[in-house]
């Protein structure tokens, strides 16, 4: 019965070659391109039309790659069966206060392995854009997550939640998208949301909720760089560390407990 259980497309290492695909097409173009800017002083590896180009084609061919090998209909590989919509409250605050919660280990996290200067102006310019804060809405809040949900809460969980038991769909979806951004620094937040998101994709088979709660929680981010001179001076931020603990893990308890609830109704509704 195991046996025939682990062909579904795709397994552990079937998801872990998808991602080897995936980075590698990136890097195939990425990489030329980053020596030549390097020698001749240019700028190709951030041309627009090169990021567009290259981000069209290749999450295209991953995904028609990905549902060719799957062999199922598409509806079944990327669910969108009916949620909540008052969810997304709790989802919001859980991650804003998540992230609260998370900073304490990011600064252990730099203590141990402190992050060099490059690795600061390499991620804040994922935040950039050609187009100002328009465009970095577009990139970081809109087509990153409904990008990255589409392999890692539609294809890879899929495939994982057929082969495995429902614990490892979601811990190993969660692991590959966190170990998916090649960011040490970044893995503790990424692992968290990837195991929220994963639970939303099990509890509620709706790939849409999991592009939306990734937006929200890009967007969390995003408005806290842009405007985290203003969120510093806010009240919250002028309390104690310890209150901000105190309350932020208080909220992260409840909005986690009506996420469950609000899931779990909608959830019966289906069956």
């Amino acid at each position: 019965m195991n046996q025939l259980q682990t062909k579904h497309y795709p397994t552990i290492m079937g998801a872990i070659h998808l991602i080897v695909l995936y980075t590698f097409i990136q890097t195939i173009v990425d990489f030329p391109l980053a020596l030549l800017d390097y020698y001749n002083g240019t700028d190709y590896l951030y041309n627009p039309i090169k990021k567009i180009a290259l981000g069209v084609g290749s999450n295209v061919f991953i995904l028609y790659y990905a549902y060719r090998r799957a062999g199922v209909k598409l509806k079944e590989l990327l669910p969108y069966q009916s949620f909540n919509v008052l969810i997304l409250i709790p989802v919001l605050f859980f991650l804003w206060a998540a992230h609260n919660l998370i900073e304490v280990i990011n600064i252990e996290l730099d203590k141990v392995l402190p992050p060099p200067a490059w690795f600061w102006e390499l991620f804040n310019k994922i935040f950039e854009s050609d187009y100002g804060i328009y465009g970095a809405i577009l990139k970081v809040v809109i087509m990153a997550p409904v990008i990255e949900e589409l392999i890692f809460r539609g294809v890879i969980m899929h495939g994982l939640m057929r082969n495995y038991s429902k614990f490892t769909a979601v811990f190993v979806s969660a692991l590959l998208f966190a170990l998916f951004h090649l960011n040490p620094w970044q893995f503790p937040a990424t692992f968290i949301l990837g195991l929220v998101l994963g639970i939303l994709m099990l509890r509620t088979r709706n790939i849409y909720l999991c592009i939306l709660g990734h937006a929200i929680n890009n967007g969390l981010v995003l408005i806290s760089i842009q405007y985290w001179d203003e969120i510093k001076a806010t009240s919250f931020f002028l309390s104690s560390k310890t209150d901000q603990l105190i309350i932020s893990a208080f909220i992260a308890t409840v909005s986690l407990v009506l996420i469950f609830v609000l899931s779990r109704q909608k959830k019966l509704k289906g069956n």
